[in-house]
Order: C-alpha cells, then sequence, then structure tokens
C-alpha cells in the first residue's frame, strides 16, 4: 500500500490519525481496513480504530521515544510508512452476521413516509433494504452503533427536520445514504424503518458489541410473533 497520499496527523500526546481520503465510499473504507490489517499484524502494540476514511492509532508515547528522536509522532510515522510501503498483504477476517427486523409499524415509525417520499410501495422498502449486502464501515457516534455500507441508491434518504429525543434501542434506520442501528436509546434523526430484537451492545459480554467494523450484514424481515420470541429468548 503506497502511503504517498496518506495524511498523518497528531491528535494527542498517544494519538496519530492516517486520512487515506475524504469521501465516505467502499473503495476508501477498503483501504482502511486494509491499512488496519496491515498495522495490527506490523505494531501490535497499536490500537487501530478505523473510521470511514482514516484510523486512530493509540499508542505508548514513552515506547516511541529514544535518544535519537524526541518526538513518538514522527517515529511511528515513520515506523507506520514502512509497514503499509512493504505493500504485504494480511489476511483480513470478517464474520457474517444476520439482523432480524420487524419494519414498519411502531418498530419504523418512519417507514410509511420514506416509502411517500422515495415513491415506493411499503413493501419494496422493505425488500430493497433487506435484499442488499452490508459491509460494516466503522463503530462511532455510541458505542457498538453500526455505520454500514451498501444501502442501496434508491433508499438514500434525507435526515429528519426533527430528530428525536429517544429512538429505541434497535432501531434499523437510514440517514442519507448510509443505514445504522441504534444500539441503545439514544438521540437521533435518521428515518426510522424497523427494529431488531438483537442487543447490539452488552458492557458486560465480551467483546460488548455484536457487530465490529468490517463484518458483513444482512437483514432478514420478521413480524411482531418472531419479534416478541427472538427478544425473549436472545443470547449472545
Amino acid at each position: 500500500m503506497q502511503t504517498d497520499s496518506i495524511q498523518f496527523e497528531p491528535l494527542a500526546e498517544d494519538a496519530l490519525l492516517l486520512r487515506l481520503g475524504e469521501r465516505v465510499d467502499a473503495a476508501t473504507n477498503a483501504r482502511v481496513h486494509a491499512a488496519v490489517a496491515i498495522l495490527r499484524h506490523q505494531l501490535p502494540s497499536l490500537e487501530c480504530v478505523p473510521a470511514y476514511a482514516s484510523v486512530l492509532l493509540r499508542f505508548d508515547p514513552l515506547t516511541w521515544c529514544n535518544a535519537n528522536n524526541a518526538d513518538p509522532h514522527r517515529a511511528l510515522e515513520r515506523a507506520a510508512r514502512v509497514a503499509l510501503d512493504a505493500g504485504e498483504t494480511v489476511h483480513q477476517t470478517s464474520r457474517a452476521q444476520e439482523i432480524p427486523v420487524c419494519y414498519g409499524g411502531a418498530y419504523g415509525p418512519d417507514l410509511v413516509e420514506v416509502a411517500r417520499h422515495l415513491d415506493l410501495s411499503i413493501d419494496a422498502v422493505i425488500n430493497q433494504h433487506a435484499a442488499a449486502d452490508y459491509h460494516v464501515a466503522m463503530l462511532g457516534f455510541a458505542p457498538g452503533f453500526p455505520y454500514l455500507l451498501g444501502l442501496d441508491p434508491a433508499l438514500a434518504m434525507p435526515r429528519r427536520n426533527d430528530p428525536r429525543q429517544r429512538v429505541p434501542a434497535g432501531s434499523v434506520a437510514i440517514g442519507g445514504a448510509q443505514t445504522g442501528i441504534y444500539p441503545d436509546e439514544l438521540p437521533g434523526g435518521w428515518q426510522l424503518i424497523g427494529r431488531t430484537p438483537l442487543r447490539l451492545f452488552d458492557v458486560t459480554a465480551t467483546p460488548p458489541s455484536r457487530l465490529a467494523a468490517g463484518d458483513h450484514v444482512r437483514f432478514r424481515a420478521i413480524d411482531e410473533d418472531e419479534f416478541h420470541q427472538l427478544k425473549a429468548g436472545q443470547h449472545r
């Protein structure tokens, strides 16, 4: 991986940001995850946190200070460039995750308006949303909140003009050209089209987040009865 186009930006005494682009797209995000795989393999002491087009590196400054270089950011940048420029291909492991969703009604209060705005039937919105293959580009906004790439462009939807103060946990939503899942009760302005009974984030679990950056996700439409059955009997 050539690093000529990668910008390195110190964020704190123990943090360095790698910018691999400016766009939110699958190609840029794929470079992000490839860089993370290489850095985790070559420099395992680093904590690598992927975003859409950047990687946050957390590190121990004392480990990267020496008599010849008092700036740990520069030392880490050189080591990261060497690792990435080497071009070593590292196998990236990803999991396939199925997320059951009860669409519409009380579980997706914005579904009717989304269908009307897009000039589609409700069934068409559900079928197109559930038919896509999604990729977890990053986790952010709140612990365990997955930003998913892969939404059918025909389903892109503006965010609400009046964000909700409370969005129920498990809500599946569309915001712009993205879809995501609220892992807990949170404020939010995305369009709510359904809800999953699965618990996405549990601070007592290992790992606490059901989904991880790099996972592949498919949604499966379920009815209200199955929603309650899964919610009552779910375990991680």
